[in-house]
Protein backbone atom coordinates (compact mmCIF):
# COMPACT_ATOMS: atom_id res chain seq x y z
CA UNK A 1 0.00 0.00 0.00
CA UNK A 2 0.77 3.48 -0.60
CA UNK A 3 2.52 5.48 2.89
CA UNK A 4 0.15 8.75 2.44
CA UNK A 5 -2.92 6.17 2.08
CA UNK A 6 -2.38 3.93 5.38
CA UNK A 7 -1.77 7.20 7.35
CA UNK A 8 -5.14 7.92 6.16
CA UNK A 9 -6.54 4.59 6.50
CA UNK A 10 -5.57 5.25 10.34
CA UNK A 11 -6.73 9.24 10.66
CA UNK A 12 -10.17 8.05 9.63
CA UNK A 13 -10.12 5.14 11.81
CA UNK A 14 -9.89 7.54 14.77
CA UNK A 15 -12.08 10.11 13.81
CA UNK A 16 -14.80 6.95 14.20
CA UNK A 17 -15.37 4.98 10.73
CA UNK A 18 -15.26 1.44 10.33
CA UNK A 19 -12.53 0.56 7.51
CA UNK A 20 -12.22 -3.09 7.25
CA UNK A 21 -8.33 -4.34 5.63
CA UNK A 22 -10.69 -5.55 2.61
CA UNK A 23 -12.00 -1.83 2.10
CA UNK A 24 -8.53 -0.17 2.27
CA UNK A 25 -7.26 -2.54 -0.33
CA UNK A 26 -10.10 -1.62 -2.70
CA UNK A 27 -9.85 2.35 -2.03
CA UNK A 28 -5.77 1.64 -3.05
CA UNK A 29 -6.51 -0.03 -5.95
CA UNK A 30 -9.06 3.03 -6.68
CA UNK A 31 -6.60 5.54 -5.97
CA UNK A 32 -4.09 3.43 -8.11
CA UNK A 33 -6.27 3.99 -11.19
CA UNK A 34 -7.37 7.84 -10.83
CA UNK A 35 -4.09 8.82 -9.33
CA UNK A 36 -3.45 11.27 -7.11
CA UNK A 37 -3.54 14.78 -9.33
CA UNK A 38 -7.16 15.87 -9.22
CA UNK A 39 -8.17 16.28 -5.88
CA UNK A 40 -12.12 16.13 -6.49
CA UNK A 41 -11.51 12.98 -8.56
CA UNK A 42 -9.76 11.45 -5.22
CA UNK A 43 -12.01 13.44 -2.66
CA UNK A 44 -14.67 11.21 -4.54
CA UNK A 45 -12.91 8.17 -5.34
CA UNK A 46 -12.13 7.66 -1.50
CA UNK A 47 -15.71 8.55 -0.08
CA UNK A 48 -16.91 6.12 -2.48
CA UNK A 49 -14.97 2.99 -1.31
CA UNK A 50 -15.01 4.29 2.40
CA UNK A 51 -18.18 6.24 3.60
CA UNK A 52 -21.24 4.12 4.41
CA UNK A 53 -23.52 5.91 6.14
CA UNK A 54 -24.57 9.20 6.55
CA UNK A 55 -22.14 9.98 9.98
CA UNK A 56 -19.31 8.44 8.05
CA UNK A 57 -19.60 10.56 5.15
CA UNK A 58 -19.69 13.61 7.47
CA UNK A 59 -16.44 12.03 9.36
CA UNK A 60 -15.10 11.28 6.04
CA UNK A 61 -15.37 14.89 4.73
CA UNK A 62 -13.79 16.09 8.04
CA UNK A 63 -10.71 13.96 7.96
CA UNK A 64 -10.32 14.20 4.20
CA UNK A 65 -10.09 17.88 4.14
CA UNK A 66 -7.75 17.85 7.33
CA UNK A 67 -5.41 15.19 5.71
CA UNK A 68 -4.89 16.43 2.70
CA UNK A 69 -4.70 20.38 3.73
CA UNK A 70 -1.39 21.56 2.81
CA UNK A 71 -1.45 25.63 3.88
CA UNK A 72 1.51 27.66 2.30
CA UNK A 73 3.69 29.26 5.38
CA UNK A 74 1.63 32.37 7.01
CA UNK A 75 3.34 35.43 7.27
CA UNK A 76 5.75 37.90 5.84
CA UNK A 77 9.17 36.03 5.27
CA UNK A 78 11.55 38.52 6.09
CA UNK A 79 14.24 39.52 3.72
CA UNK A 80 17.90 40.89 3.97
CA UNK A 81 17.98 44.86 3.06
CA UNK A 82 20.77 46.28 0.83
CA UNK A 83 22.98 48.57 1.69
CA UNK A 84 23.44 51.73 0.10
CA UNK A 85 24.99 50.78 -2.49
CA UNK A 86 22.42 48.26 -3.22
CA UNK A 87 24.64 45.25 -1.88
CA UNK A 88 23.90 42.73 0.37
CA UNK A 89 25.78 43.75 4.01
CA UNK A 90 28.64 42.20 5.15
CA UNK A 91 28.44 38.72 7.54
CA UNK A 92 24.21 38.51 6.29
CA UNK A 93 23.10 35.35 5.98
CA UNK A 94 23.06 35.55 2.30
CA UNK A 95 26.14 37.15 2.03
CA UNK A 96 29.05 35.05 0.72
CA UNK A 97 29.23 31.35 -0.68
CA UNK A 98 28.96 27.87 1.52
CA UNK A 99 27.81 28.56 4.93
CA UNK A 100 27.70 32.65 4.18
CA UNK A 101 29.71 35.30 4.55
CA UNK A 102 30.46 35.15 8.03
CA UNK A 103 30.92 31.25 7.56
CA UNK A 104 28.33 31.06 10.61
CA UNK A 105 25.16 31.13 8.52
CA UNK A 106 22.87 27.60 8.62
CA UNK A 107 20.72 26.37 5.93
CA UNK A 108 17.48 26.69 7.86
CA UNK A 109 18.55 30.88 8.06
CA UNK A 110 19.39 30.67 4.34
CA UNK A 111 15.81 29.26 3.66
CA UNK A 112 14.42 31.69 5.86
CA UNK A 113 16.21 34.90 4.66
CA UNK A 114 15.28 33.55 1.02
CA UNK A 115 11.75 33.31 1.75
CA UNK A 116 11.93 29.47 0.28
CA UNK A 117 8.63 28.31 1.28
CA UNK A 118 8.82 25.17 -0.99
CA UNK A 119 12.09 24.33 0.75
CA UNK A 120 10.79 25.28 4.30
CA UNK A 121 7.67 22.90 4.08
CA UNK A 122 9.28 20.34 2.61
CA UNK A 123 11.64 20.50 5.51
CA UNK A 124 9.18 20.46 8.22
CA UNK A 125 7.39 18.17 6.58
CA UNK A 126 10.84 15.82 6.52
CA UNK A 127 11.28 16.69 10.30
CA UNK A 128 8.05 15.81 11.55
CA UNK A 129 8.18 12.51 9.92
CA UNK A 130 11.30 11.84 11.79
CA UNK A 131 10.42 13.19 14.81
CA UNK A 132 7.04 9.96 14.64
CA UNK A 133 4.73 13.35 14.92
CA UNK A 134 1.79 10.90 14.07
CA UNK A 135 1.92 9.32 17.00
CA UNK A 136 0.99 11.98 19.16
CA UNK A 137 -1.92 11.09 21.44
CA UNK A 138 -2.76 13.72 24.03
CA UNK A 139 -2.83 17.41 23.41
CA UNK A 140 0.12 18.45 25.91
CA UNK A 141 2.61 16.97 23.49
CA UNK A 142 2.07 19.74 21.07
CA UNK A 143 4.92 21.60 22.39
CA UNK A 144 6.96 18.49 23.05
CA UNK A 145 6.84 17.52 19.12
CA UNK A 146 7.04 20.77 18.31
CA UNK A 147 10.19 21.30 19.50
CA UNK A 148 11.68 17.86 18.06
CA UNK A 149 10.29 18.83 14.70
CA UNK A 150 12.43 22.46 15.08
CA UNK A 151 15.46 20.74 16.35
CA UNK A 152 15.76 18.32 13.19
CA UNK A 153 15.13 21.07 11.12
CA UNK A 154 18.36 23.15 12.57
CA UNK A 155 17.10 25.07 15.17
CA UNK A 156 20.24 24.70 17.34
CA UNK A 157 22.19 26.12 14.73
CA UNK A 158 19.64 28.90 13.80
CA UNK A 159 19.40 30.00 17.46
CA UNK A 160 23.69 30.11 17.30
CA UNK A 161 23.30 32.62 14.30
CA UNK A 162 20.56 34.98 15.99
CA UNK A 163 23.28 34.93 18.92
CA UNK A 164 26.19 35.97 16.70
CA UNK A 165 24.03 38.40 14.66
CA UNK A 166 22.46 40.46 18.24
CA UNK A 167 21.91 43.89 17.82
CA UNK A 168 21.77 43.98 13.87
CA UNK A 169 19.23 44.54 11.81
CA UNK A 170 19.42 40.99 10.42
CA UNK A 171 19.57 39.43 13.33
CA UNK A 172 16.45 40.62 14.33
CA UNK A 173 14.78 39.84 11.22
CA UNK A 174 15.81 36.30 11.78
CA UNK A 175 14.39 36.15 15.08
CA UNK A 176 11.02 37.23 13.58
CA UNK A 177 11.27 34.62 10.97
CA UNK A 178 12.22 31.87 13.57
CA UNK A 179 9.15 32.53 15.78
CA UNK A 180 6.89 32.66 12.71
CA UNK A 181 8.36 29.04 11.85
CA UNK A 182 7.93 28.04 15.61
CA UNK A 183 3.88 28.83 14.88
CA UNK A 184 3.79 27.31 11.86
CA UNK A 185 5.41 23.91 13.38
CA UNK A 186 3.11 24.27 16.48
CA UNK A 187 0.03 24.04 13.71
CA UNK A 188 1.17 21.10 12.13
CA UNK A 189 1.75 19.22 15.28
CA UNK A 190 -1.58 20.60 16.30
CA UNK A 191 -3.17 19.27 12.70
CA UNK A 192 -1.88 16.00 13.53
CA UNK A 193 -3.22 15.62 17.10
CA UNK A 194 -7.09 16.30 15.11
CA UNK A 195 -6.08 13.16 13.12
CA UNK A 196 -4.44 10.66 14.93
CA UNK A 197 -5.28 11.21 18.46
CA UNK A 198 -8.90 11.77 18.67
CA UNK A 199 -9.81 8.17 18.35
CA UNK A 200 -7.31 7.73 21.53
CA UNK A 201 -8.46 10.74 23.24
CA UNK A 202 -12.01 9.69 22.95
CA UNK A 203 -11.15 6.15 24.12
CA UNK A 204 -8.88 7.06 27.35
CA UNK A 205 -11.63 9.68 28.50
CA UNK A 206 -14.65 6.71 27.98
CA UNK A 207 -12.40 4.43 29.89
CA UNK A 208 -11.77 7.48 33.17
CA UNK A 209 -15.36 7.93 32.86
CA UNK A 210 -16.15 3.86 33.50
CA UNK A 211 -14.22 4.07 35.87
CA UNK A 212 -15.47 7.08 37.60
CA UNK A 213 -17.72 6.57 40.53
CA UNK A 214 -20.92 7.48 39.08
CA UNK A 215 -21.94 9.55 41.98
CA UNK A 216 -18.65 11.76 40.59
CA UNK A 217 -19.67 12.15 37.21
CA UNK A 218 -19.72 15.69 36.37
CA UNK A 219 -23.06 17.13 34.81
CA UNK A 220 -21.16 18.26 31.68
CA UNK A 221 -20.30 14.40 31.22
CA UNK A 222 -23.68 13.27 31.69
CA UNK A 223 -24.30 13.16 28.01
CA UNK A 224 -21.20 11.91 27.50
CA UNK A 225 -21.84 8.58 29.65
CA UNK A 226 -25.58 8.17 28.11
CA UNK A 227 -23.69 7.57 24.98
CA UNK A 228 -21.52 5.04 26.50
CA UNK A 229 -24.10 3.32 28.14
CA UNK A 230 -25.86 2.95 25.05
CA UNK A 231 -22.64 1.39 23.31
CA UNK A 232 -22.08 -1.30 26.52
CA UNK A 233 -25.84 -2.17 26.54
CA UNK A 234 -25.82 -2.48 22.21
CA UNK A 235 -22.68 -4.41 22.18
CA UNK A 236 -23.91 -6.70 25.20
CA UNK A 237 -27.35 -7.24 23.39
CA UNK A 238 -25.89 -8.13 20.09
CA UNK A 239 -23.41 -10.60 22.20
CA UNK A 240 -26.68 -12.52 23.99
CA UNK A 241 -29.47 -10.77 22.02
CA UNK A 242 -31.12 -13.90 20.89
CA UNK A 243 -31.85 -17.46 22.58
CA UNK A 244 -29.24 -19.49 21.38
CA UNK A 245 -27.83 -22.97 21.09
CA UNK A 246 -24.65 -24.38 21.91
CA UNK A 247 -23.27 -28.21 20.47
CA UNK A 248 -22.77 -30.36 23.41
CA UNK A 249 -19.96 -32.67 21.15
CA UNK A 250 -19.14 -35.78 22.60
CA UNK A 251 -23.24 -36.23 23.90
CA UNK A 252 -24.80 -38.34 21.05
CA UNK A 253 -28.62 -37.75 20.94
CA UNK A 254 -29.31 -41.26 20.53
CA UNK A 255 -32.58 -41.11 20.05
CA UNK A 256 -32.75 -38.47 17.18
CA UNK A 257 -29.76 -40.02 15.58
CA UNK A 258 -31.83 -43.56 15.12
CA UNK A 259 -34.95 -41.31 13.87
CA UNK A 260 -32.53 -39.47 11.28
CA UNK A 261 -31.09 -42.49 9.82
CA UNK A 262 -34.65 -45.00 9.33
CA UNK A 263 -34.08 -44.66 6.03
CA UNK A 264 -30.56 -46.64 5.99
CA UNK A 265 -31.88 -49.29 9.12
CA UNK A 266 -30.92 -47.24 11.35
CA UNK A 267 -27.02 -47.38 10.21
CA UNK A 268 -25.72 -43.99 12.18
CA UNK A 269 -24.54 -42.16 8.77
CA UNK A 270 -25.92 -38.78 9.74
CA UNK A 271 -24.97 -37.87 13.53
CA UNK A 272 -27.17 -35.42 16.08
CA UNK A 273 -25.50 -33.99 18.97
CA UNK A 274 -27.20 -32.73 22.19
CA UNK A 275 -27.58 -29.36 22.50
CA UNK A 276 -28.39 -26.74 25.27
CA UNK A 277 -30.62 -23.63 25.21
CA UNK A 278 -29.03 -20.43 26.72
CA UNK A 279 -32.83 -18.61 26.76
CA UNK A 280 -32.80 -14.77 27.65
CA UNK A 281 -32.43 -13.99 31.34
CA UNK A 282 -35.78 -12.61 33.33
CA UNK A 283 -34.69 -9.98 35.37
CA UNK A 284 -36.77 -7.60 38.08
CA UNK A 285 -34.95 -4.89 39.28
CA UNK A 286 -35.64 -2.67 42.80
CA UNK A 287 -33.77 0.51 42.61
CA UNK A 288 -33.24 2.90 45.67
CA UNK A 289 -33.69 5.98 44.16
CA UNK A 290 -33.18 8.22 47.64
CA UNK A 291 -31.11 10.95 47.61
CA UNK A 292 -27.95 8.83 48.34
CA UNK A 293 -27.43 6.44 45.36
CA UNK A 294 -30.14 8.46 43.10
CA UNK A 295 -27.41 8.78 40.22
CA UNK A 296 -26.48 5.53 40.53
CA UNK A 297 -30.08 4.26 40.25
CA UNK A 298 -30.54 6.74 37.22
CA UNK A 299 -27.45 4.74 35.40
CA UNK A 300 -28.56 1.36 36.14
CA UNK A 301 -32.14 1.54 34.07
CA UNK A 302 -30.68 2.94 31.47
CA UNK A 303 -28.11 -0.02 31.41
CA UNK A 304 -30.66 -2.27 31.58
CA UNK A 305 -33.14 -0.70 29.14
CA UNK A 306 -31.17 -0.07 26.51
CA UNK A 307 -30.40 -4.35 27.07
CA UNK A 308 -33.92 -4.93 26.88
CA UNK A 309 -33.07 -7.10 23.13
CA UNK A 310 -30.51 -9.56 25.73
CA UNK A 311 -33.61 -9.39 28.72
CA UNK A 312 -36.85 -10.70 28.33
CA UNK A 313 -39.55 -9.96 30.55
CA UNK A 314 -37.86 -7.10 32.32
CA UNK A 315 -39.57 -5.31 35.28
CA UNK A 316 -38.45 -2.24 37.48
CA UNK A 317 -40.00 -0.75 40.63
CA UNK A 318 -38.45 2.40 41.90
CA UNK A 319 -38.49 2.88 46.04
CA UNK A 320 -37.85 5.33 48.75
CA UNK A 321 -39.77 5.71 51.66
CA UNK A 322 -42.61 3.71 49.65
CA UNK A 323 -42.42 0.93 46.09
CA UNK A 324 -44.01 1.73 42.95
CA UNK A 325 -43.37 -0.11 39.31
CA UNK A 326 -41.85 2.29 36.87
CA UNK A 327 -41.72 -0.54 33.82
CA UNK A 328 -44.47 1.16 31.63
CA UNK A 329 -43.11 4.96 32.50
CA UNK A 330 -39.67 3.65 30.98
CA UNK A 331 -41.35 1.87 28.20
CA UNK A 332 -43.50 4.71 26.82
CA UNK A 333 -41.47 7.48 26.45
CA UNK A 334 -37.49 8.33 25.85
CA UNK A 335 -35.00 7.25 29.12
CA UNK A 336 -33.85 10.60 29.95
CA UNK A 337 -37.40 11.72 30.46
CA UNK A 338 -38.65 8.98 31.85
CA UNK A 339 -36.01 8.98 34.76
CA UNK A 340 -36.76 12.67 35.79
CA UNK A 341 -40.77 11.17 36.35
CA UNK A 342 -39.66 8.48 38.40
CA UNK A 343 -36.94 10.98 40.39
CA UNK A 344 -39.90 13.80 40.20
CA UNK A 345 -42.95 11.14 41.77
CA UNK A 346 -40.31 8.65 43.93
CA UNK A 347 -36.43 9.72 44.02
CA UNK A 348 -35.03 11.72 47.09
CA UNK A 349 -36.14 11.00 49.59
CA UNK A 350 -35.40 8.56 52.65
CA UNK A 351 -34.86 5.25 52.35
CA UNK A 352 -36.91 3.01 53.90
CA UNK A 353 -36.62 -1.00 53.03
CA UNK A 354 -38.37 -2.66 55.27
CA UNK A 355 -41.92 -0.94 53.74
CA UNK A 356 -40.39 -1.16 50.50
CA UNK A 357 -40.18 -5.01 50.70
CA UNK A 358 -43.45 -4.87 52.10
CA UNK A 359 -44.47 -3.08 49.49
CA UNK A 360 -43.14 -5.76 46.52
CA UNK A 361 -44.42 -8.49 48.96
CA UNK A 362 -48.13 -7.24 49.06
CA UNK A 363 -48.24 -6.02 45.53
CA UNK A 364 -45.84 -8.01 43.02
CA UNK A 365 -44.47 -10.75 44.53
CA UNK A 366 -46.52 -13.47 42.20
CA UNK A 367 -44.45 -12.40 39.46
CA UNK A 368 -41.76 -14.05 40.33
CA UNK A 369 -40.58 -17.64 39.08
CA UNK A 370 -37.85 -20.06 38.99
CA UNK A 371 -36.42 -18.31 36.14
CA UNK A 372 -36.34 -14.96 37.10
CA UNK A 373 -33.11 -13.19 38.65
CA UNK A 374 -34.19 -9.93 41.13
CA UNK A 375 -31.64 -7.18 40.94
CA UNK A 376 -31.30 -4.88 44.48
CA UNK A 377 -29.60 -1.62 43.93
CA UNK A 378 -29.04 0.37 46.92
CA UNK A 379 -26.75 1.37 49.76
CA UNK A 380 -28.98 -0.84 52.04
CA UNK A 381 -29.04 2.23 54.59
CA UNK A 382 -32.73 2.55 56.21
CA UNK A 383 -32.45 5.25 58.64
CA UNK A 384 -32.76 2.53 61.57
CA UNK A 385 -35.89 1.43 60.54
CA UNK A 386 -37.52 -2.72 60.46
CA UNK A 387 -35.66 -4.08 57.79
CA UNK A 388 -37.95 -6.84 56.98
CA UNK A 389 -35.42 -9.63 56.42
CA UNK A 390 -37.75 -12.46 56.22
CA UNK A 391 -39.16 -10.75 52.96
CA UNK A 392 -36.50 -10.58 51.74
CA UNK A 393 -35.68 -14.35 52.44
CA UNK A 394 -38.63 -15.28 50.66
CA UNK A 395 -37.84 -13.40 47.31
CA UNK A 396 -35.21 -15.84 46.79
CA UNK A 397 -36.80 -18.68 47.86
CA UNK A 398 -39.50 -17.90 44.71
CA UNK A 399 -36.56 -16.54 42.29
CA UNK A 400 -33.79 -17.93 40.50
CA UNK A 401 -31.35 -15.51 42.36
CA UNK A 402 -30.90 -12.18 44.54
CA UNK A 403 -28.32 -10.16 43.05
CA UNK A 404 -27.55 -6.66 45.28
CA UNK A 405 -25.35 -4.27 44.21
CA UNK A 406 -24.12 -1.86 47.01
CA UNK A 407 -22.52 1.71 45.76
CA UNK A 408 -20.66 1.49 49.08
CA UNK A 409 -17.21 -0.23 49.88
CA UNK A 410 -17.48 -3.06 52.03
CA UNK A 411 -15.83 -1.95 54.70
CA UNK A 412 -19.27 0.22 55.21
CA UNK A 413 -21.53 -2.01 54.86
CA UNK A 414 -22.96 -2.66 58.57
CA UNK A 415 -21.70 0.59 60.13
CA UNK A 416 -24.16 2.88 61.52
CA UNK A 417 -27.81 2.50 60.08
CA UNK A 418 -26.74 -0.16 57.31
CA UNK A 419 -28.40 -3.27 57.37
CA UNK A 420 -26.47 -4.72 54.42
CA UNK A 421 -24.76 -7.75 56.52
CA UNK A 422 -28.48 -8.78 57.50
CA UNK A 423 -29.51 -8.88 54.07
CA UNK A 424 -26.46 -10.24 52.08
CA UNK A 425 -27.03 -14.26 53.56
CA UNK A 426 -30.00 -14.02 51.35
CA UNK A 427 -27.95 -12.98 48.26
CA UNK A 428 -26.42 -15.24 45.97
CA UNK A 429 -24.37 -12.55 44.83
CA UNK A 430 -23.08 -9.04 47.08
CA UNK A 431 -21.19 -6.80 44.65
CA UNK A 432 -19.61 -3.52 45.27
CA UNK A 433 -21.16 -1.45 42.27
CA UNK A 434 -19.90 2.26 42.04
CA UNK A 435 -18.80 2.40 38.60
CA UNK A 436 -20.02 2.47 34.99
CA UNK A 437 -16.98 -0.32 34.74
CA UNK A 438 -18.48 -2.14 37.51
CA UNK A 439 -21.88 -2.59 36.26
CA UNK A 440 -21.00 -3.35 32.81
CA UNK A 441 -18.85 -6.58 33.88
CA UNK A 442 -21.44 -8.08 36.81
CA UNK A 443 -24.89 -7.47 33.79
CA UNK A 444 -21.97 -9.43 31.88
CA UNK A 445 -21.58 -12.24 34.32
CA UNK A 446 -25.14 -12.24 34.62
CA UNK A 447 -25.90 -12.86 31.12
CA UNK A 448 -22.88 -15.42 30.43
CA UNK A 449 -24.45 -17.46 33.81
CA UNK A 450 -27.68 -17.83 32.31
CA UNK A 451 -28.78 -21.86 31.59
Amino acid sequence: MDGPLIEFFRAARSAGMRISPAESIDAVRAVQVVGWEDRDALHETLALVMAKSVEEKAQFEECFNLFFRREAFKGEQPQPAPDAEGEQPEGSPMGGEGEGGGGGASELGRMLMAGDQAGLAAAMEQAAQEAGVRNIAVFTQVNLFARRILERMGLNALEREIRGLAGTPQGQRLAQARDALREQVKELVQQNLLLFAKGETERWREKMLAETRLTAIDRRDHERMRILVRAIARRLAVQYGRNRKRDRRGVLDIRKTLRRNMAWNAIPFLTIWKQEVIDKPKLVVLCDVSGSVAALAGFLLMFLYALKEALSGLRAYAFAGELMEVSDILEGQPIEKAIGEIMTKVGFGSSNYGNSLADFQNGYISTLDRQTTVIVLGDGRGNRTDPRVPILMDIANRSKQVIWLNPEPRTLWGTGDSDMLRYAPHCRITAVCATLGQLERIITDLLKDQR
